[in-house]
């Protein structure tokens, strides 16, 4: 059975809970991660969003075997079923600039997503980007939620439907976060962990 997508207010804790899941990833990972940084929705004050903290792990390369062996005590399961991210309108068409590895929270742990991509390809870039786009863009982000909480209402059970709408929003938003990004000479700010 899906569970029902549900948006949430913006919880304060989140932030801390990401501390307490990327100080165990560090320790787990150790130099592997180049960087470990909160993504996503719940890494931005004031944004409603599905209660699941993202994380990204950037990685030299992508070594399935050596993450999996990592993270797996920790209580995560990389699901191989989940190994690219949605290409924007615009964006390098080469496959590997999309490539990752995806793994989930077991039941009954703090639901979370860990992302593990490749450092300097453009999906890598794009979550960091996206989130310091809405943290310096608050009526874009308010603008982001209610879309959120209006597909979540018109598609509670379909999650495809729920991200076949919710990815193109994303790709306007990466659009003016490209533009907010040449104007401020955007480079990333350091490891989050």
């Amino acid at each position: 059975m899906t569970a029902a997508i549900v948006i949430v207010p913006y919880d304060p804790a989140w932030p801390a809970e990401f501390h307490h899941l990327g100080a165990a990833l560090r320790s787990a990972l150790g130099n592997h991660a180049l960087r470990i940084d909160h993504i996503g929705s719940t890494a931005v004050p004031g944004l409603a969003a599905k209660d699941v903290i993202d994380i990204q792990v950037t990685v030299a390369s992508l070594n399935a075997e050596a993450v999996s062996a990592a993270i797996t005590p920790l209580g995560y399961q990389v699901h191989e079923g989940i190994a690219d991210d949605h290409i924007p309108p615009g964006g390098n068409p080469s496959a590997a600039e999309w490539q990752k590895l995806f793994a989930r929270a077991r039941i009954g742990q703090r639901p979370a997503h860990i992302h593990v991509r490749e450092v300097n390809r453009a999906n890598q870039r794009y979550a960091l980007l996206c989130r310091d786009f809405l943290r310096a863009a608050p009526s874009t982000a308010a603008a982001y939620a209610r879309v959120k909480e209006a597909l979540a209402l018109l598609t509670p059970m379909d999650i495809h439907a729920y991200y076949e709408v919710k990815d193109p929003v994303c790709d306007i938003i990466i659009d003016a976060a490209e533009h907010w990004a040449a104007t401020t000479d955007y480079v990333p700010g350091p490891s989050d962990r």
